[in-house]
């Protein structure tokens, strides 16, 4: 297998270009209507990956749901997509769901509930089993044990030649000390700015980059939005604008741009385990631009894997990528 995917799993319901939020008692109704999708980092870059041109069989999820119907809804939309599901069913528990509205021209409101997360038992089992190319934990931070059992499965990983890259959330619940015992095993770390703030201290999102780095990290990136990205490996440092599109739906951007990232190292031929700290100055800066035109592509329809099509991603690139990347600025860490 290609890339194996670990998160919670929920099922997302949206609705988007909200005039307003509703005051007590009032009714606000949805101009494009109320959706129900598949959420969670590891659905929405399994099938982001699916949609970007990996083949049935390539891309997989290990995660957790409730012995509910909507556990059934999470399994029936990995497999339709192509994602060979691997799926803990958690006696006792409701597979998760959050409301995300979003009114015109803001962010988004998230109101979520607790979701099932999967055992290091599960996990440890099917990376076992599967022995990917790149192994990917999203949520990091809210998944109870499997955040603390995380060094232990990153090892595992990297002992089997894998490419491990993480993608945590600010902790609910603990903090941040379950990762620092995990990132001597990681090779890629992606945050946005806010998660990096609260990770390092640092508000400055190129000194929380830099601090990131410092942990031993091969390849660090902090994403900023409509600001675009920064990011660094132990070669270079760089910023880079974000692609210019209509925003339609926030939701599911920064997986959107994994999964980009992801096809992007992929497409390079690079060898298992990939080299990121390493990755030479075109390599890196290919990887980059393609995941932020998977991100763009995500924002322009609703929903986290919607706008995400391997076209409309060669299109952005065709229309774009020459002005990004004539705008980014990189520079050689000496």
């Amino acid at each position: 297998m290609l890339v194996l995917c670990v998160s919670v799993l929920v099922l997302d319901i949206l609705a988007v270009d909200l005039p307003k939020i509703a005051d007590p008692g009032e009714l606000v109704s949805a101009p494009k209507g109320i959706e129900v999708h598949l959420g969670g980092h590891a659905a929405n870059v399994s099938i982001d990956l699916r949609r970007l041109g990996l083949h049935e069989g390539d891309v997989g999820v290990a995660g957790a749901v409730g012995q509910d119907i909507f556990g059934d809804f999470v399994e029936n939309e990995l497999k339709s997509s192509g994602v060979v599901a691997h799926l803990q069913r958690v006696r006792g528990t409701c597979t998760g769901k959050c409301v995300i509205l979003v009114v015109k021209g803001e962010d988004r409101r998230f109101h979520s509930e607790s979701s099932p997360v999967p055992s290091p038992g599960h996990v440890l089992s099917i990376l076992k089993r599967l022995k990917p190319r790149i192994f990917y934990v999203g949520t990091a931070g809210v998944m109870a044990q499997l955040d603390y059992a995380l060094k232990d499965i990153f090892r595992k990983a990297k002992e089997m030649g894998c490419t491990t890259f993480v993608d945590p959330v600010v902790p609910h619940s603990h903090g941040w000390n379950y990762l620092d015992e995990a990132l001597r095993w990681v090779d890629i770390f992606h945050s946005n700015d806010v998660e990096a703030a609260s990770f390092t201290g640092e508000r400055d999102p190129e000194a929380a980059l830099e601090a990131i780095l410092e942990k031993g990290i091969g390849m660090a990136i902090v994403s900023l939005g409509e600001g675009g990205l920064l990011a660094a490996n132990r070669r270079y440092k760089l910023r880079m604008p974000a692609f210019k599109v209509q925003v339609l739906d926030p939701t599911g951007a920064g997986d959107a741009f994994t999964s980009g990232v992801i096809q992007g190292l992929l497409q390079i031929g690079l060898k298992k385990p990939f080299k990121v700290a390493e990755l030479a100055r075109d390599k890196l800066l290919r990887a980059l631009v393609y995941g932020e035109a998977a991100g763009a592509a995500c924002v322009m329809e609703i929903g986290t894997t919607s706008g995400v099509t391997r076209s409309r991603v060669d299109a952005l690139m065709k229309s774009q990528e020459n002005r990004v990347l004539d705008r980014a600025s990189i520079e050689e860490i000496s």
